[in-house]
This record gives structure tokens, sequence and C-alpha cells, in this order.
């Protein structure tokens, strides 16, 4: 499982939490997590994310 940081404000996506509270359940991969979704955070779209090591 990968994590994924908006590079807007720095919110994390954690394939293995995954984001509940957006409709998306854990272990849900990043390539699986829908087009359109945003940041819940700031409304940066996918493009605006990147992979990162924690």
């Amino acid at each position: 499982m990968k994590t994924w940081m908006c590079l807007i404000c720095g919110w994390i996506y954690d394939e293995a939490a995954g984001a509940p509270e957006e409709g998306i359940p854990p272990g849900t991969r990043w390539e699986d997590v829908p087009p359109n979704w945003t940041c819940p955070e700031c409304g940066a779209r996918k493009e605006d994310f990147e992979l990162t090591e924690l």
C-alpha cells in the first residue's frame, strides 16, 4: 500500500486507510480512486497529488 500527498495543502491519502468519510473504502488503491475525486481539504484534483514515502 502506498501514500499520496496533495501538493497544494499536504493532505495525505493512505491506500490502506482509504478515505471512508469521502466514500472511499480502506484498501482502495490510488488508481482505483475515481478520476473526478478531489482533495477533501482543499479541493485539488488527483493530478495535484504525488507518491510519497512516509
